[in-house]
């Protein structure tokens, strides 16, 4: 299943985002996990690194939670790097958990229709098979590879 999403929703959802949890969140800096939600936090999202196996351990100045429940005051956004056949019991347990969620992201590679439409029946916005990071750096110009969004328009290499 493939979706198109407008410039202006994604852009829309990365201006209302303040609080993300990253579900699946890698201690190892390699990691796609990891770098995105250095990014997100570099760019002044709170990120809120989610990861049974490194509960406990401190990433980005924040500490890494076992779960969603044990995150205080909500979110806005939980962006999942999971296996697409375990999102929707994190999705359900999100929109248990937080009354105010924005948006369920779920990573490149991360499909799964049943629990986009659990979340959009809810009035969430649902993005799949797409990098928060990647999103932000094409939409607010900072993707430079090749020359592209470089604020400059020019013919010279």
């Amino acid at each position: 299943m493939s979706e198109t999403y407008s410039d202006a929703f994604l852009k829309d959802i990365l201006k209302r985002t303040r609080r993300v949890a990253v579900v699946g969140v890698s201690m190892n800096p390699v990691r796609p996990s990891y770098y995105v939600a250095r990014y997100l936090s570099l760019k002044g999202f709170t990120v809120i690194p989610v990861n049974p196996g490194h509960a406990g351990e401190k990433l980005f100045g924040q500490t890494v939670l076992a779960g969603l429940s044990d995150i205080e005051g909500g979110v806005d956004m939980i962006d999942i790097f999971r296996r697409s056949e375990h999102v929707p019991p994190i999705v359900e347990e999100a929109l248990s958990l937080f009354p105010d969620l924005q948006t369920v992201w779920m990573q490149i590679g991360v499909v799964n229709a049943d629990a986009a439409a659990m979340a959009r029946a809810r009035g969430v916005d649902v993005v799949m098979n797409r990098c928060p990071k990647i999103e932000y750096q094409r939409l607010f110009g900072e993707l430079r590879m090749g020359g592209f969004a470089t604020g400059v328009i020019s013919s010279k290499l």
